[in-house]
Formats: C-alpha cells, structure tokens, sequence
C-alpha cells in the first residue's frame, strides 16, 4: 500500500476504532463508518453503565478524526465504493468490515410487536448503548426483570439489574450459568453470587413466550406451562457474526467474513477483523482478538509485508466491580480429558476457585473465580505453550495467593 491509499472501515467498535487509530499514528488517516450516533465506546463495559458505574463518557473510546456518521447499505465491489443509507457515497482503495455482531433473538411466541414491528415496551436486547440506556431509563427499584440467557451476557446483565434493585429472574436453558467458558464448581461460584445479590436463577428451563398487553410486556411462559410476571425482559441469548453487507457483495462468509493470514476475504481488497471476522473456522467474538487482528492489519496496510495474523490464544475475562465484586477468567481447555492433569485449589468460605489443566507438561486450560493475582502469570504460561517443570512446584505456586501476576 501507499499512503495516497484511501482506506475506509465499516465500524465504530473496539476494531474498528483500533484500526483507525493505528493507521492514524502509522501516518495513513483512515475514514470511519459509525451507524451509532453515540461517540465510539467500549461496549465490553456496558454492563458497569447499567449498573449505574460508569457514566456513559466514561466508556467512550478516543473516536479518529475521520468519523462518518451513517448506515453502510451495499458495497459496489466494482466501483469500490460503499454506499450510505442516506445516499452518500464514499471510495475506498482499501475497505475494512468490522462490523461486529448482533445479538442472536430466539424464537419466542409474542417476542415482536405484530403492528409495530419492533419489541413490545420493556423487552430489550443488551449489545448496544441505546440498549442500555432505554434499560437504565426503564429500570428501577422493585421492577420485575427477566433475563433470558445465562452467558458471559446474562450474568452481567442480571448482576446489573439486581444492583439497581429490580426483583431479577434468569433463566438460562443450559444445566449451568456460562457453560462455554467456566467448569462446573466455577459456574456454582457465579450463581452463588448472583444469588446472594438477590438474583432467582433457573437453569436447563425454556422461555416460550413473551406476553404482552396494549404493547407492554407482562409476562414469559416457560416450557413447562410456568409463568413468570415481568415488567421487564432482557434478551442475552449471544450473538452472531454481522456479515450482511458482506454476503450481498458477493465475498466469502461462513459463520463470519473468511479472512486469511492479511485479514483479507476473498476479495483481496476487502478486509475484515473483530467479531464478524472468522479465521481458520474460528470466530473469536472477544475484545482481544479483535485489537491484535486490528494492530496486524494496521501494520500490513501501512506498508509492513512481514506483518501476518495466526491466530489468539484468547482469555475470556469478566470482573464486576462495586462492593459486590466478581471476578473471573478462563482460558483453553478447563475440562481435562483422560490422562490429563488437573491441580485445584478452593476457598468456599471466600468464594475462590483456581483450576489449571496440564496435558503431556503443558499449560492447556483453567478456569479461576475471585482473587486473580495469579491470572497474568497463567496466561502467559498458556499462551507460550512451553514445557512446565516437572516437579509442578512452580506451577502450584503460580495457583496461590502470592504467584505473581
């Protein structure tokens, strides 16, 4: 690339603004597609705003020079130019998506307005700042509140109600709350504290439908004929890859844009990182692959040819500040198979886990609830990948108290 090089990214999130921002200081100013109408914010923190935290500024991410505000329509490959919802056309030499996810909506009876085509008042999805404003606005004290999933999402989201002081169901359709990242005595440890918030958590139970009345939510029927009254109703069920504008111009998507070791899809002057991104099969939906495949492509597009992506060993992390304080990680494997390993430590009057798994002298997996000195250590045993010593004595002093970070 050269610097005359006009390079336009589709996004305003944490990739994007990444990206934009890199490029920027790598002397190549790029031009920024935001549909929000917010300022760029770090939507992993959305959950403390709700809570009542952080003030929504306090999130905001350092937005580039070059911000557009509009919605990317179409992409004409052939004229290489995006198109805006309110007409406006930009050209690009270089185009980016990154474009995020949306949040996946399950199938439920009632769970859109027939008239108005929207949610009934008082149901909200939780991916955006508009969500979590219309939830501050609509939450208070004694509301009865509904969250309907029980992943990294949902637990946050109920966590954040409760402490705003709404009367919290979860219902998470799963046998355990964050099932994709956390073993089951660390999963116990998250209800234990959700409980103790005043939280009513239900696992392996199906919402069915979401009733309303004059267009207001009143209620959800579960699977097994119970009805739960509620005058509010989160949707955090995960989310998906947005890969819209790229299947309509005609690139290669799967679960995400395929992009290869450049981050280009399948039109070389196409690239895609963060969420809608899927490298290798693997669709990472978490902020640190996102910055690290934004930093690489900044690098390639600012002339560095040796610049390549392979891949991030990614560590789910969720901590919850305030005075009822939760913090988490989880990395790799923490389910050991046959012949593994494990090493655990458990404090249940403190409420602490610590879990690691080792495969053939190797850092694979662990799952770790409260007092996370010792993550930063961990992780970087992880993610090196390098033989551990073979009396495992440092490795237990990596799980204690006093391991270092």
């Amino acid at each position: 690339m050269t610097s005359n090089e006009r390079v336009v990214v589709i996004g305003s999130g944490l990739a994007g603004v990444r990206l934009a921002r890199r490029l920027g200081e790598l002397g190549m100013p790029a031009t920024l597609v935001g549909e929000e109408e917010h300022t760029p914010y770090n939507r992993v923190l959305l959950a403390e705003v709700l809570a009542g935290r952080y003030a929504p500024e306090v999130i905001a991410l350092p937005a580039p020079a070059e911000l557009t505000r509009g919605r990317a329509v179409r992409i004409d490959r052939e004229m290489r130019a995006v198109h805006l919802a309110d007409g406006t056309e930009i050209a690009y030499d270089r185009l980016v998506l990154a474009t995020g996810s949306n949040p996946v909506l399950p199938p439920l009876r009632g769970l859109w307005d027939p008239e108005r085509h929207e949610f009934p008042d008082g149901v909200h999805a939780f991916r955006t700042m508009d969500d979590c404003m219309g939830l501050s606005k609509a939450v208070r004290p004694g509301a009865r509140a509904v969250v309907i999933g029980g992943g990294l999402l949902g637990v946050s989201a109920s966590r954040a109600l409760a402490l705003r002081g709404a009367q919290v169901v979860l219902a998470q359709q799963g046998e355990r709350l964050m099932e994709r990242q956390l073993d089951p005595s660390a999963s116990k440890l998250v209800r234990r504290h959700l409980v103790d918030l005043g939280v009513e958590v239900h696992t392996e139970t199906r919402v069915r439908a979401v009733r309303s009345v004059g267009g207001t939510v009143r209620s959800v029927s579960m699977a097994d004929g119970y009805t739960l009254d509620a005058d509010l109703v989160v949707i955090a069920c995960g989310v998906h890859p947005r890969v819209g504008l790229a299947q309509e111009a005609g690139l290669a998507v799967h679960k995400g844009v395929i992009v290869d070791e450049e981050l280009r899809s399948s039109d070389p002057r196409i690239h895609a990182i963060g969420d809608c991104a899927q490298f290798e099969g693997t669709v990472y939906g978490l902020a640190t692959p996102a910055l690290e495949q934004a930093d690489v492509l900044a690098e390639l597009l600012a002339g560095n040819a040796e610049s390549r992506y392979t891949g991030t060993r990614a560590l789910t992390r969720l901590t919850l500040a305030g005075a009822d304080f939760l913090d988490l990680a989880a990395f790799g494997e923490p389910e050991p198979l046959p012949g593994d390993d494990v090493i655990q430590l458990a404090d249940a009057t403190r409420g602490t886990y610590r879990k690691v798994v080792v495969r053939d002298d190797r850092l694979v997996g662990g799952v770790l609830v409260g007092e996370l000195g010792t993550v930063g250590a961990l992780a970087r045993a992880w993610e090196g990948a390098e033989p551990l010593p073979a009396n495992g004595a440092p490795l237990l002093h990596l799980l204690t108290n006093d391991g270092g970070s």
